[in-house]
């Protein structure tokens, strides 16, 4: 099946004896045993639980992955991961990352031990030069978040594929329909699911996959053993957002577009980053890894009185946190996501006082366009 079709079919309940077209809500704690030393294959939902367990397959599935788990948060995802590692291990990640991430690492993955170094990914001679002999892992978002920077994952791959070294890609921004980073070489894939995968801003999410048999037995003992597990409720919104991925992908995409090369003609805009403008440094990159663009916008305007103009004027566009919704959301990156990073880092990756970032919904352009402009003026 295309994948297209795999959003809307390849969903299924291997219980359902009713011909139920959507996937129960399995609302149960635990499980009865027929007898002992028997089991209906749910013993307890920390442990699986059917609901959740479709949606896990769904996700593998579309990353062309063996194994999928899905968490309660995207951070609760990243924080079992974390878990994977011991004292002393290092781990390189991209320098321009989810503010979350960020504050992750600097004070949780620290203060456990763990060696954390930043890289620019774009850059395949200064990520080699921090790789140590302690170096266990390599975690990448691309492009990233908020500068739209994209890392190339196959040559990556093939850098350390004989160093022993993981391979980590956090696929948010483009999810599967757009990027699969297992085909290009990576051992484990992340989403925020609450994000482009789910699509309506109603509900938390995360998911780590792979296609790599010891490492999904060591990260389902993770899971199990801390317990951010995503709840069958939450399994179901998930299963129901997934169906509409790929509409929702490329309406966004075809509005992103639109939008971006609008942006690039207006006096008050300074900066564009966007990976679908061909003016973009990775453009090229993008076309070779991956199957489309996304709709994430990061622009620049002239003055810090510019932006918080357009943060407090617009009216269709909601200002708010987070991204990937049918809704058209406008964040403000040094107050917002990245408001944990010290300023000078913060600034050193570009993020200032004049940095906008916009998640392009579904609405008709021509009424987010109108949007902005009227904000602007």
């Amino acid at each position: 099946m295309k994948i297209d079709t795999v959003c809307v079919q390849g969903c299924k309940d291997k219980l359902n004896s009713t011909g139920a077209i959507s996937v129960p809500i399995y609302q149960s704690a635990t499980f009865a045993h027929p007898g002992v030393n028997q089991s209906t294959g749910y013993d307890y939902s920390r442990l699986q639980n059917p609901t959740r367990e479709a949606v896990e397959n769904i996700v593998a599935s579309l990353e062309n992955g063996t194994q999928a788990l899905a968490f309660s948060t995207g951070m609760a995802a990243i924080s079992a991961l974390m878990e994977l590692f011991k004292i002393g291990d290092h781990i390189i990640a991209s320098d321009d990352l989810y503010g979350g991430s960020i504050r992750l690492y600097h004070h949780i993955s620290k203060k456990n031990g763990l060696k954390i170094d930043f890289a620019n990914m774009s850059d395949i001679s200064a990520l080699k030069n921090k790789i140590t002999k302690d170096t266990r892992a390599i975690f990448i978002e691309t492009p990233t978040n908020p500068m739209m920077n994209v890392a190339d994952i196959a040559a990556i791959k093939d850098m350390i594929k004989d160093k022993g070294i993981l391979l980590i890609v956090d696929n948010t921004f483009l999810t599967p329909y757009f990027q699969q980073p297992l085909s290009l070489g990576a051992d484990i894939v992340m989403h925020s699911g609450t994000k482009f995968l789910g699509g309506h801003n109603d509900t938390l999410a995360g998911f780590l996959v792979t296609s790599n048999k010891e490492l999904a037995e060591s990260l389902r003992f993770i899971h199990k053993t801390t317990g951010a597990c995503l709840s069958p409720f939450d399994s179901f919104l998930m299963i129901r957002g997934i169906k509409t991925l790929a509409i929702r992908m490329e309406k966004a995409q075809e509005n992103a577009i639109e939008l971006a090369n609008w942006l690039l003609k207006q006096k008050k805009v300074t900066a564009v980053h966007y990976i679908g403008l061909k003016s973009h440094p990775d453009f090229e990159l993008s076309k070779k890894q991956a199957r489309g663009f996304g709709s994430m916008i990061t622009f620049e305007v002239a003055s810090e009185q510019i932006a918080h103009q357009i943060l407090e004027k617009v009216k269709l566009i909601l200002f708010a946190e987070s991204l990937g919704g049918v809704e058209t959301l406008i964040t403000y990156p040094m107050l917002q996501t990245h408001a944990d990073v010290p300023q000078n880092e913060r600034e050193a990756r570009g993020i200032n006082e004049r940095l906008l970032r916009i998640s392009v919904g579904i609405e008709n352009i021509d009424d987010i366009i109108s949007d902005i402009k009227q904000a602007m003026e």
